[in-house]
């Protein structure tokens, strides 16, 4: 069933209208890491929510493994504006107008709001990937069939329930309202869901090494058959802490054995203690990695994760007071996050408000000694104040801090991005705006293959494909100077298709312009594609 709502005819392809902007660095808003450097896989980007979504695809399309996304619930009382500017006279007429409770079309703004995003963030996801989306009963019931049009019905995972408040909810007419909904979808059917291990014994793993729930077991054996005699394979050094060669003994004092192979061991699967004066070697069994574990389902029900007054908390004692309201907590979002992605996957969050998402991951990568990224996306002037100067404290550490790891700091680091001026055609042809070489050739590959690459990657010394995949080469002749752009210099000639011929046996070619037939150029291998106005290939 297909769910229409006014409007919905003008914004069905608008997110293919949106243009690409640049991301700019601002190095003095971003966190720097321990060796001193920024990272540039965590990013806050101040800025709309839509362009910069258009404007990630070009690097991140297909490569987020993990979307959250915590959007206005349109309750008539959040203050929020229809800001998308839809070229028809319904949207003319909302634009900047705050959509308040006795609003009659606030369902329909809500959705054409919704659904241009939904469809960005779906580019984005990778085929392996999953998005939860916090929701209330304002829009659930919408929200979940607008999901099931632009991911497919087939792709619902669950509806989780989460008891966000416990005890109060008395403003409610009839029953006191104590829970939300977070809408979960995955983008195919390649999606696992990473299950939980539960130990059968759980007290035996009380011990924590690189974050990991873990036992230690005397590597020594001990017993019948602990002499090197019983297994002579099984006597070797092991370098102790000292840096000294440490050989096993067996507890009458002779020359003992390992209980280990030597190929199975490595640092994290060995901890030292000194006993007696003497290193001693304990084998490290990690939960996961345990046979007597077992692997469980979490459940729909998130009856006691956290509740909006420890969302409260934390922003108090970060900040030394709340500031904002509906905030989610950081436990809730580590729980769904882990739900997804493993230790060194993408998470992206484009209504990132108070920048709990990314608090989340931090804490979780010092929990599990992981290595996800993240990427928050927010439009409002809070931005720099509220959201990325959170994550710069947990970076960092909170002095007064109750939680230990967080008053220590989180670690990580991340670079702080606003939006440039879009790929604008009409800028472009006028010199107004020209983006570098590099911009040009990540922006022009996306608009032909639908596929993102890494920037870093691309050749920029035109002389070469400035690309290479596994079926075609691509190429790009272009300056960011209006007058070589005008000029003969610019144009895609006979000798350069030669000289591209040469190299690429399937060759995309972008230029601004040529004067060969294609008809010509496809019986070298070559495929042009005119700039600014690159077609899909």
């Amino acid at each position: 069933m297909r769910l229409e709502f006014e409007g919905k005819h003008y914004i069905y392809g608008h997110h293919l209208t949106v243009p690409i902007s640049p991301l700019i660095p601002d190095y003095e808003k971003s966190a720097v890491g321990a060796d001193g450097g920024y990272d540039n896989e965590n990013l806050i980007i101040h800025g709309d929510n839509l362009y910069a979504l258009k404007s990630l695809l070009p690097k991140y399309a297909g490569r987020v493994k993990c979307i959250y996304i915590d959007p206005p619930y349109n309750t008539g009382n959040e203050g929020w504006k229809y800001n998308d500017r839809v070229n028809s006279p319904t949207h003319r007429a909302w634009f900047q107008e705050e959509v308040g409770r006795d609003d009659l079309e606030r369902h329909d703004k809500w959705l054409c709001m919704m659904w241009p995003r939904l469809l960005l963030l779906r580019e984005l996801l990778s085929d392996d990937g999953a998005i939860f989306i916090s929701i209330d009963d304002n829009e659930v019931n919408h929200l979940w069939m607008l999901m099931d049009e632009i991911f497919g019905e087939e792709n619902f995972v669950a509806n989780i329930v989460w008891r966000k408040k416990a005890g109060g909810g008395q403003d409610s007419e009839y029953l006191a309202r104590e829970h939300e909904y977070i809408v979960m979808f995955r983008k195919s059917e390649k999606f696992r869901v990473v299950l939980r291990s539960v130990a059968t014994d759980p007290g035996d793993f009380k011990k924590t090494k690189n974050g990991r729930k873990c036992k230690f077991i005397k590597l020594e054996k001990w017993g019948s058959g602990a002499l090197r005699t019983d297994r002579p394979t099984l006597f070797y050094p092991i370098m102790d802490p000292d840096g000294y060669d440490f050989f096993p003994q067996a507890p009458s004092g002779a020359e003992g054995r390992w209980r280990k192979q030597p190929e199975t061991l490595d640092d994290d699967h060995i901890h030292w203690e000194k006993r007696r004066g003497r290193w001693t070697p304990l084998e490290v069994v990690y939960l996961d990695e345990s046979p007597t574990s077992k692997k469980i389902k979490d459940r729909t029900i998130y009856y006691d994760v956290a509740t909006t007054t420890d969302a409260a908390n934390e922003q108090k004692s970060i900040f030394g007071k709340k500031m904002l309201d509906n905030s989610k907590p950081s436990a809730l979002i580590r729980r769904l996050v882990r739900l997804v992605a493993r230790e060194d996957e993408l998470v992206l969050d484009s209504f990132a408000g108070s920048g709990t998402t990314a608090h989340a991951v931090l804490a979780l990568n010092k929990t599990d000694g992981g290595n996800r990224r993240f990427i928050l996306v927010e439009c409002m002037n809070y931005a720099d104040d509220i959201t990325a100067e959170r994550v710069r404290r947990v970076v960092c550490g909170v002095p007064n801090a109750k939680d230990d790891a967080l008053k220590e700091g989180l670690g990580g680091s991340f670079t702080y991005y606003t939006l440039g001026e879009p790929l604008n055609n009409s800028k472009m042809l006028s010199g107004e705006s020209l983006p570098s070489y590099r911009d040009m050739a990540v922006c022009m590959y996306h608009t032909a293959t639908g596929q993102a690459i890494d920037p870093a990657s691309v050749d920029i010394s035109g002389e070469k494909p400035f690309y290479q995949d596994r079926e075609r080469d691509f190429w790009l002749f272009y300056k960011p100077d209006l007058e070589w752009l005008k000029g003969s210099d610019s144009t895609f000639s006979e000798r350069l298709a030669e000289r591209v011929a040469q190299l690429s046996e399937n060759a995309v070619v972008f230029a601004s312009h040529k004067y060969m037939p294609q008809r010509y150029l496809s019986e070298m291998g070559i495929t042009f594609c005119q700039i600014p106005f690159a077609e899909p290939v």
